[in-house]
């Protein structure tokens, strides 16, 4: 016998349809900006910030990969895009001959530090500044419990 779903309430739909519908509009509108601002695509700026948060700016492919919750594959083809672009170069992995790293490139780190005020600026116009400091910190713990909740390998169990 299946058991019968717990239905939302109103409070929790009117919840969850706000989010859904914050999610969608927020991320068109950041990525709008992003690209009449800086001509990169959200992947794009994904990719370099990722790189420009990490060492020497550079990271192996499979960690970049995980770090963005992207297959393999997918970033594998992107990197090749932005490689024809001169932003990111792929390199040989001195520790391991299987593995490769991918590195901004002086073009690629002059890209994200022009697009990086621009796209924050729009972060802060859309979202940050609408919220007052106990929403920025209810929305973060917010997020943190859900995202660790999915990263848990045990489920949350």
């Amino acid at each position: 016998m299946t058991e019968e779903p717990r239905w939302l309430t109103d409070r929790e739909q009117r919840a969850w349809q706000a989010y859904r519908r914050m999610f969608l509009l927020l991320n068109a509108q950041l990525a709008r900006d992003l690209g009449q601002d800086s001509g990169l695509s959200e992947p794009d700026y994904d990719v370099l910030s990722s790189l420009g948060g990490s060492p020497r700016h550079r990271r192996r492919i499979s960690d970049l990969a995980d770090h963005m919750l992207w297959s393999r594959s997918r970033l594998s083809h992107h990197l090749a895009r932005m490689q024809k672009r001169g932003l990111v170069v792929r390199e040989e992995c001195d520790t391991d001959g299987r593995g490769a790293i991918v590195a901004l490139t002086e073009e690629g780190l002059r890209t994200l530090n022009a697009a990086a005020p621009l796209h924050v600026r729009s972060v802060r116009r859309h979202f940050i500044d609408l919220l007052d400091p106990d929403q920025i910190d209810a929305f973060a713990s917010i997020g943190e419990r859900v995202v660790d909740q999915l990263t848990d390998p045990q489920g949350g169990q």
